[in-house]
């Protein structure tokens, strides 16, 4: 036992969260999914204080149970891509559009994930080319989009299991993938691919492609992508014109936040 004595916490610290914290934080890889018993001595809390964080947890939607075993949701996810956006995101992804969307001639974003939905926080557009303007702040469902497709790709197969289960599918146009069967393929298409391209399924004549954003660690954190009208933008346009220069840019943007991270660990 470690006889090295605690940092001194001032009277503001709240022991509680610290604790609830901790069990978020007992979840990994190697233990995607854990017993009361697991957190309980992993946490060193007792199995009456895991029980109420772990079902506090559950009523907040970051964790879920189906009894016996408790596992984290993707909406733990959130909180990592709050930290990246407050650790400038957009600030870094702002010129790589400007420069990509100079080069390809076409409208490009970045964005995030926020519950089941979408999130723009960067962009720069050209033509305007759907119905809706978007703008940084602008929501869309994330299963009919390139970039939510990109992130919700990156999840691992028990997070994907919960978002399918879940996810609210609406069908905005007569090419919207809305059965989770078929949602599922594509999504594990996009994962083997590293991009991805929808056709007309958030609005009829609007065709985008999108790439993911890693963090260091390797984990989707966010997406980049580039749409056209469809009219004038064929799938041999999109690979060969469009897809070259939106991965090039978001291994720049990847490039630059770790730069950024970098940067902000050494002060």
């Amino acid at each position: 036992m470690s006889t090295e004595a605690e940092p001194a916490r001032g009277t503001h610290f709240v022991q509680s969260l610290e604790r609830g914290l901790s069990v978020l934080r007992v979840f990994s890889a190697e233990r995607p999914s854990m017993t009361l018993s697991d957190v309980a001595r992993a946490t060193d809390l007792t199995r009456a204080a895991a029980r109420r964080f772990l079902l506090t947890l559950v009523d907040l939607g970051y964790v879920r149970t189906d009894g016996r075993l408790f596992y984290l949701t993707p909406r733990v996810l959130e909180l990592g891509y709050a930290y990246v956006c407050s650790a400038g995101l957009p600030d870094v992804a702002q010129p790589h559009l400007e420069d990509l969307s100079a080069r390809v001639r076409e409208s490009a974003s970045v964005s995030v994930l926020d519950g089941d939905d979408i999130v723009y926080v960067a962009r720069v557009a050209t033509l305007r080319i759907m119905t809706v303007a978007i703008t940084v702040g602008t929501r869309f469902p994330a299963a009919p989009t390139s970039m939510g497709r990109v992130i919700l790709a990156g999840f691992d197969d028990e997070a994907l299991n919960s978002y399918l289960a879940r996810a609210d599918l609406p069908k905005l146009t007569r090419h919207t993938i809305t059965d989770r069967a078929r949602l599922r393929a594509e999504l594990h298409r996009v994962r083997q691919r590293g991009y991805a391209v929808v056709d007309q399924e958030l609005e009829e004549g609007l065709r985008a492609v999108a790439a993911p954003i890693r963090d260091a660690s390797g984990r989707v954190v966010a997406a980049v992508n580039v749409s056209a009208q469809a009219g004038r933008s064929s799938f041999d346009d999109i690979h060969h014109r469009l897809l070259p220069a939106l991965v090039e840019t978001a291994a720049l943007i990847e490039a630059d936040l770790a730069s950024v991270a970098c940067r902000d660990a050494e002060r």
